[in-house]
């Protein structure tokens, strides 16, 4: 019983994962670095990174995730 809840749960999280990356195609991080450093002086830099979902990875992962929840479920 636990296995197929398990696999219920999976399914249940990578559709989830699936519709984000659908609706959130491009998102940004904000990174600190220290550039340098002498004594108690800290020279840092804020950098900004966008980052692109692949456009075929919210559909896999919906289907991905539709089929292991339709597994569990017919393995009940």
């Amino acid at each position: 019983m636990a296995g197929k809840s398990g696999l219920l749960i999976t399914g249940a999280v990578i559709v989830v994962l699936g519709v984000l990356a659908l609706a959130v195609p491009m998102f940004t991080t904000k990174d600190t670095k220290e550039l340098a450093k002498i004594g108690d002086l800290k020279v840092t830099a804020k950098e900004e990174n966008t980052h692109v979902v692949p456009p075929f990875v919210g559909p896999a992962a919906l289907i991905l995730g539709v089929v292991l929840m339709g597994a569990a479920l017919v393995r009940r």
